[in-house]
This record gives C-alpha cells, sequence and structure tokens, in this order.
C-alpha cells in the first residue's frame, strides 16, 4: 500500500438538474403561470437559504456523474481514462484535483497534484503571457523563485516567446493550451492529471507533450490521461479504466480496456438517444449488420427538430482500435438526394459500398446538420465490424484519413424508398 498513491473509495457525485414543465398545450391559463412561479419562488428561496444551487426550471432530477468508483493509482503508474462524452471522465479529474466536492465516498492521494483540464483555466485575460506564467505558476503551487528558475524552460517548450508580453485574451485556444500545458509540465508535481484540452494542439505539439508525460512518468511520477484519441493513449498509458453511465465498465492493461471500448456496442445494430428540448437532435442509429460482411455501410439516422431543417444533413466517421480516424463522409461534400428539404423528422441514409478498409472493428461517430450548422454529435455510438470485400483491395489502416465516396438521402420516416 506505501506505493499507492490515489485510492477512490465508493466516489459518487452527483448534480442537481433543472427541467421546464411540459404543459401538454398550447394555452396556459394565468393562475397556472402565477401558481407556478410561487411554487418556483419559494423553492429558489429555500434553496438559497440552505445553500444549495438554485436551479431555473419547474422540476429538479438528481444526476449521478459518478456512482460507485473504486480504483487505486501507484507510484509512477500512467493511467488512461477512456469513454464516450458524457460517461463521467471530466467530472472524475475534477474530483480528483480537488475542484469539486464528492456526493459519497472518498479520496486519497498522497502527493502535489498539477491538473490541465480546461484551455486557460487559471489564465488571466488582461494580463500578459509573462505575468499568466507567475499567475498560473502560483495557483499550481510554485514558489516564485521556482517560477523564475525555470521560466525560459517553460517559454522555449511553449514556443510564445514572440508575444510573451501580449494580452493572452488575443491567443489563439493552441497558445493557450502550449503556456498553459509548459506551466503545469514544469511544475514537477508527484502527479500529474491531463484531460482532452491536448486535442486543441498541432500535431508536433501533442507529440511533444506526450514525450514530456512519458519523461514525467519515468522520473517515477503519476499521470492521469483522459483522451479520445486512443492511438495517444495506447502509446502513453499502461493501464486503463473505461468509464460508462458513471460507472467502472472494465480495468485491466490498457490494451485490453481499448479492446473492450472499441467493441462497446457491437452486439446491438440500434443505439436510441433521447430527444432534446429546443433544438434539432439524433434519436436512433441503425447499421445494417449483414451488408457490412461485404464491407458496405448501410446507416441510417433518425432525427428530430423543432423546424425543418433545410436540407437536414448527416455525418459519420470510422475509427480503428489504433485510435486513427481512417474514413468519413458527409451530406455537404458526398452525394446528397434532397428528398428530404424541409423536414421536421425523419430518417438521413448513408450508402458507401466496397470500403477499403482492413476487416475489424471500428467505432463509428455521427453528426447531424442543416447546409449551415451542425446540431447534434453523438461520439464513439456504435461499432461496426467490417468483412472482406472482393471488389477492392484492402487499403492497411495508419497511412491516413481515406477519401471514399458515399450518397446520402433524406426522407420522411413513413416514406418507401
Amino acid at each position: 500500500m506505501a506505493d499507492v498513491v490515489i485510492k477512490s473509495e465508493h466516489l459518487s457525485k452527483s448534480y442537481l438538474i433543472g427541467h421546464q414543465r411540459s404543459e401538454g398545450k398550447r394555452y396556459v391559463a394565468l393562475r397556472d403561470v402565477l401558481a407556478r412561479n410561487a411554487r418556483n419562488l419559494a423553492r429558489k428561496t429555500r434553496d438559497m437559504v440552505t445553500g444549495r444551487a438554485v436551479l431555473q426550471g419547474d422540476e429538479v432530477e438528481e444526476f449521478w456523474a459518478l456512482k460507485d468508483i473504486n480504483f487505486e493509482v501507484k507510484e509512477g503508474e500512467v493511467l488512461g481514462i477512456i469513454g464516450r462524452n458524457g460517461a463521467g471522465k471530466s467530472t472524475l479529474l475534477k474530483v480528483l484535483s480537488r475542484i469539486t466536492e464528492p456526493t459519497e465516498g472518498r479520496v486519497t492521494i498522497r502527493g502535489r497534484v498539477a491538473s490541465l483540464l480546461e484551455v486557460g483555466t487559471g489564465f488571466h485575460p488582461e494580463l500578459t503571457g509573462r505575468e499568466n506564467i507567475y499567475l498560473n505558476g502560483s495557483i499550481l503551487g510554485m514558489g516564485r523563485a521556482e517560477i523564475r528558475r525555470k521560466f525560459d524552460e517553460i517559454v522555449a517548450f511553449a514556443e510564445v516567446e514572440r508575444f510573451l508580453d501580449t494580452p493572452v485574451k488575443r491567443y489563439s485556444s493552441g497558445m493557450y493550451v502550449r503556456l498553459a500545458f509548459a506551466v503545469a509540465a514544469h511544475l514537477e508535481p508527484e502527479i500529474l492529471v491531463v484531460d482532452e484540452v491536448l486535442a486543441v494542439g498541432d500535431a508536433e505539439f501533442q507529440k511533444k507533450c506526450l514525450g514530456k508525460m512519458s519523461e514525467v512518468s519515468r522520473q517515477g511520477r503519476t499521470v492521469l490521461f483522459v483522451s479520445h484519441n486512443m492511438a495517444a493513449v495506447r502509446a502513453l498509458a499502461t493501464r486503463g479504466i473505461l468509464l460508462a453511465n458513471g460507472g467502472i465498465a472494465g480495468t485491466g492493461s490498457i490494451d485490453q480496456v481499448i479492446t473492450h471500448y472499441i467493441g462497446l456496442g457491437a452486439q446491438s445494430s440500434t443505439v436510441d438517444f433521447v430527444a432534446q428540448r429546443g433544438r434539432p437532435t439524433i434519436v436512433k442509429v441503425s447499421v445494417d449488420q449483414q451488408a457490412l460482411v461485404s464491407n458496405n455501410l448501410d446507416l441510417k439516422i433518425f432525427f428530430s427538430s423543432p423546424w425543418p431543417l433545410k436540407p437536414p444533413i448527416g455525418g459519420v466517421i470510422l475509427r480503428a482500435a489504433s485510435g486513427e480516424n481512417v474514413w468519413g463522409s458527409n451530406g455537404r461534400f458526398h452525394e446528397r438526394i434532397d428528398q428530404g428539404q424541409g423536414l421536421c423528422s425523419g430518417v438521413i441514409q448513408c450508402a458507401a459500398r466496397n470500403l477499403p478498409l482492413e476487416p475489424g472493428d471500428y467505432v463509428a461517430s455521427i453528426w447531424l446538420a442543416d447546409w449551415h450548422q451542425n446540431y447534434d454529435e453523438k461520439i464513439d455510438v456504435l461499432s461496426v465490424r467490417l468483412g472482406m470485400s472482393e471488389s477492392n483491395p484492402q487499403r492497411p489502416n495508419g497511412i491516413g484519413f481515406l477519401e471514399w465516396p458515399a450518397v446520402w438521402r433524406a426522407h420522411s420516416e413513413d416514406s418507401v424508398i
């Protein structure tokens, strides 16, 4: 137990969410509005007196972002934490970083923690890069002498020397990440916690950051790494935790956990979602498993919108088990049959024939949009298993993104096509 630096015991975190009650009819009597407002005022007053968060809406729901999380991390270990959007990864890191308190359970941490959770955390937009290095370093626990000693090294790593005396409000998101990571990485903490923020940086800087985290782990310090880039997680982490719906769905070696993650949903050809109010949303996604045997992708995206989409446009990206995005298509750039002009609900179909990809398991991410704007995305929602296509030579994965055509068609759900 002496080498355990993080121990989570029955860790749970809940939030209260406000909802606007649906009246179920178009017109509401004035007395109903007054009564509802009086109830809301009484509830908000009670929340203020008791110190609870004041929520908007007529109804309050308790949502468990984390539920009964138990794990240990040893000194010098690189732990990869993966899962779909909304699985609870960022909430877990915020609890471990002492940004938020758990609702139930406890976490024992031995050592100084440096966290890089969001772009620009701890930065003041009106201060220059030079001033923010001192400010952010102080927030992370560095003394002024320590910051001064490592200042040149931090600036060289971030590659922002030219803009060092420019207010950071004029920095791009990539420059924010460079500076923030440089400060956190040079703090020399016992535990380094890094969220998905590295996705903002360019490929060369991501490579540099991964190298720095590897160096940190070789020095006997601990790294917790959250990312949707499976290739980066596989290269850096030695052990993994898979989160799903706020709980731990799998632990073990990083290869085992990634294989489990990629395989989630492979048993089902259909995934349903809860429609979001007030915006166009994806309500269901299905794929023809039989077509996949011949490397044909037949995908259906069922959608609902409070206004007609002109036209409804879908998108899909396939990602290999290595973490590499290997193929994608959407109705803006590939052939589209505009039968769905002005639909508030319906189906968007994608047909791709003889995809020249290696046989194996892939995970699909889905988008919903119109010609001008993206509205909804479902990341890593569906697993597909491609077979062997005899019509096209197999293109080995690992050599970049494949350009391969698909045909998109939108129509009402009850149409016969």
